[in-house]
């Protein structure tokens, strides 16, 4: 996962820490992805397809699509689906019932439990030494305040010079709430600091900030514990309320995470609230709030999968695997992460149904639950059906938001190429001018659901998407709604992967699984990488460090 570096929420809220991006590098966002402007491939036809299922494909995914009306029904009516919560139930309901209207099998699949978690209303409020309605949000499985609102005066942790003296300050913090990360100096974006602010300006600000970030670390460090059991001391000492921030580098825009480990009541303040509480506390002029937070643990909950598939008519134990995780955050609606992905796989099996395609090999999508929390549904799933992993023709994964798929590659498995080469090479250049092969690169390890699979060295793309900016605006964020969501583009992904699952599951040659070798070189090392091993299922909540 990748926080903002000047928050440190993820060490007292210890938010559980999600997948990063695809394509991000350790210790930053995606790189930005734009429409190539490179002479078109070879792939890229200048005559139309002639191919009749691909021409009812692209006739029913363009021109008949359903996918804005589906990602509609799942973003706004089921809204975000926690891991373990009643959404998550609620989520499988609605999409298994979508594909027994159009006539599709579909089922859960359980693969364990999890912490059940009901969010209630949550509200903040500054009533001293002025009175402001702050814009904060309770994190995911965050204590309640028993149904009843809770005032507290704010106080930050101070600098603190060893642990003796971070135990002579938890005998203050009794009936307070606690600012407990670094605050941001200025919440404008990094675009407008570049534009506007004279060098001197700039390095004054980041001079400034990042003197106090230190300060911060070195505050913590002195409670001498592990990051989770901070909470731990400041609730034995009474304190009602943790508040911190997890600024998102946009005005208005934060990341909401939480976990399981979570003590008190923890809300995620804006980065401007925030500021304006930690400016108060700092100068002495005794903020005080009122918190209400309704939440309801549940007890452990039956985690699933939710599983749909068109049974092969003369391959049945080889698999077509559209892949994309259903659980979100649920700090906004979950559209772009990942409704998106969702939306697009529920599409392309339907279009596939509408024109009556009739597969050789099995077509199956999977909806993981617990991404979030460490690909756990999906490593489940490979490791209770090794014949889906050993039967595995291709398996097509979305997970990085709302633009179109511009770019997939062979992964690991360089023979797998030609495979995706020669069904480009069918395809509409309205779809196929926007997309570039990668070379032969490391396999998938952790981004996303794909590598699940990829790690037995089974054939499993990612689908990698124009950004949006979707790292700093969309992605675990209080902003990820349906309006971020681009129809032409979720059109055109739907339509792609009903075009790849089609041709994958007719086609009659065999799918590679030859190994590169030697693996790319570790940037950090400069030695070969080795193949990554498959992680192990998380399939309880108490055995999860996160």
């Amino acid at each position: 996962m990748r926080v903002s570096p000047l928050a440190l929420v993820a060490l007292l809220a210890a938010p559980a820490a999600a997948q990063r991006p695809q394509g991000a590098a350790a210790g930053g966002p995606p790189a930005t992805q734009s429409l190539p402007v490179s002479p078109a491939p070879a792939y890229v036809r200048t005559t139309p397809p002639s191919d009749p299922t691909l021409q009812q494909v692209w006739a029913e995914g363009m021109q008949r699509s359903q996918a804005m009306s589906l990602a509609q029904e799942l973003v706004d009516v089921v809204g975000p689906r926690l891991t373990g919560s009643p959404a998550a139930t609620l989520a499988s309901d609605w999409a298994i019932a979508k594909y027994k209207g159009w006539g599709i099998a579909a089922k859960r699949e359980e693969y364990g439990t999890w912490n059940g978690w009901r969010r209630g209303v949550s509200h903040i409020d500054l009533i001293a030494p002025r009175i402001r309605s702050l814009e904060g949000m309770m994190l995911a499985w965050s204590p309640g305040t028993k149904g009843k609102p809770v005032d507290a005066d704010v106080i930050m942790v101070p600098e603190l010079a060893d642990s003796t003296a971070a135990a002579e300050w938890l005998k203050s913090v009794k009936g307070k709430a606690v600012l407990t990360t670094a605050p941001t100096l200025s919440c404008r974006s990094a675009a407008q600091w570049t534009e506007f602010g004279t060098p001197e300006s700039q390095a004054r600000n980041a001079k400034e900030q990042d003197a106090l970030t230190a300060s911060w670390r070195t505050r913590l460090a002195a409670f001498g514990t592990a990051p989770a059991a901070i909470q731990v001391k400041l609730k034995d000492a009474g304190a009602v309320a943790v508040l911190a921030h997890n600024w998102s580098r946009y005005p208005g825009i934060d990341k909401i995470f939480g976990s399981w480990r979570q003590q008190l009541p923890t809300y995620d303040v804006s980065c401007e609230d925030y500021g304006l509480l930690a400016r108060l506390a700092e100068k002495g002029q005794k903020p005080r709030v009122r918190i209400t937070a309704e939440s309801e643990f549940l007890g452990d909950k039956p985690v699933f999968n939710t599983i749909a598939e068109i049974k092969g008519s003369e391959k049945p134990d080889e698999f077509i695997v559209l892949s994309a995780h259903f659980d979100s955050w649920d700090g906004s609606s979950g559209a772009t992460d990942n409704g998106t992905g969702t939306t697009v796989m529920m599409e392309a099996l339907r279009i596939l149904k509408a024109i009556g395609f009739q597969p050789k090999r099995t077509i199956r999508v999977g909806h993981w639950q617990g991404e979030e929390q460490g690909l756990n549904g999906s490593r489940a799933y490979s490791e209770d059906h090794p014949e889906v992993v050993q039967g595995l023709y291709a398996l097509f994964n979305q997970d990085n938001g709302t633009g179109r798929v511009v770019v997939m590659g062979p992964g690991a498995l360089p023979g797998t190429a030609a495979r995706l080469d020669a069904w480009l090479r069918e395809m509409p250049s309205d779809l196929t001018k926007w997309i570039r092969l990668s070379p032969p690169s490391a396999p998938a390890n952790g981004g996303s659901d794909n590598a699940s699979f990829a790690c037995y060295g089974a054939p499993a793309f990612g689908l990698g998407a124009l950004g949006w900016d979707y790292s700093w605006t969309t992605w675990h964020t209080n902003r990820d709604t349906f309006d971020k969501l681009v129809a032409e583009d979720l059109v055109n992904n739907a339509t792609l992967v009903a075009m790849l699952a089609a041709q994958a599951a007719n086609d009659p040659n065999p799918m590679p699984r030859d190994r590169l070798d030697p693996l790319p070189n570790d940037q950090r090392t400069g030695q070969p990488q080795q193949w990554p091993a498959c992680t192990k299922a998380v399939r309880k909540t108490f055995d999860s460090a996160r």
